[in-house]
């Protein structure tokens, strides 16, 4: 799993990113991908702070189900503030992996993931997992960057490269979304859509992503990988000091499948 640690501080700043308007519009997304109906059961693996799973549960209804899972006490904890949805059924939470989904076989109509299989250390053992408790033909939508595609302009190249370099060590799979479809594949799904979800910000805003994302790297890279604190706090405000010369560009990959 990964080395970032969702400790309290780090969920607080991971909530506040997902509030951005960036994050709102891919939420958007992803929820035009689930076309979700009035009474679908629905598992989210990785729930976070909730905010998609509040969605869901407004989008299903009263007579529907939306449960979390997530291996952060913390994350749960944000998530529960969330978990009464007026209009819709209270979302379950509980905390778990996505390795051993703690609910039985053909229990969901629809598995959604977002941002989580690149932490995942057997993707195999997990889509095997979401496969068992989808019903059959159900579908599963999961959503994870590639992080080659990232365009970050920098004063220093180089260093950009060396803290880049650090913070994928918080990941299992830096390049997920270029084998995915193979896993699902051998996991027994078949994928009927597979879009680009992209992310730009250019100028500094600090009420954006990849904003919110310097202070995550900054915290995460300082003293690993050959990285000092100095130089991390040094990146960090290059960036910051760019004003509208700021640009910044990555790219999310989103795959809906059908269970076989």
């Amino acid at each position: 799993m990964s080395n970032l640690q969702f400790d309290p501080e780090v969920s607080r700043q991971i909530e506040s990113v997902y509030t951005t308007p960036d994050v709102i519009e891919q939420r958007r997304v992803v929820r035009t991908a689930l076309a979700l109906r009035p009474g679908d059961r629905v598992l989210d693996v990785g729930v976070g702070p909730g905010l998609l799973a509040a969605e869901m549960a407004a989008e299903v209804g009263p007579q529907g189900r939306v449960c979390g899972i997530d291996i952060s006490d913390s994350m749960l904890t944000i998530a529960g503030t969330r978990a009464q949805v007026p209009g819709g059924p209270a979302v379950e939470l509980e905390l778990a992996d996505a390795g051993r989904i703690p609910h039985g076989g053909e229990s969901f109509d629809v598995v959604v993931s977002t941002q989580v299989f690149e932490y995942v250390e057997d993707v195999a053992g997990a889509l095997d997992e979401i496969r068992r408790v989808l019903r059959p033909a159900g579908r599963v939508v999961l959503l994870d960057t590639d992080w080659g595609s990232i365009v970050w302009r920098s004063t220093d190249d180089e260093r950009m490269g060396r803290v880049l370099a650090a913070f994928e060590e918080h990941l299992e799979s830096p390049n997920l979304p270029r084998t995915l479809g193979d896993s699902l594949d051998k996991a027994g799904f078949t994928v009927t859509h597979l879009q680009v979800v992209p992310m730009l910000n250019a100028g500094y805003d600090a009420r954006t992503y990849s904003a919110g994302l310097v202070d995550i790297v900054e915290a995460f890279v300082a003293d690993r990988a050959g990285v000092t604190n100095q130089e991390a706090r040094a990146w960090a405000d290059d960036l910051r000091s760019l004003g509208d010369s700021y640009f910044f560009s990555r790219n999310r990959y989103l795959f809906v499948a059908s269970a076989i």
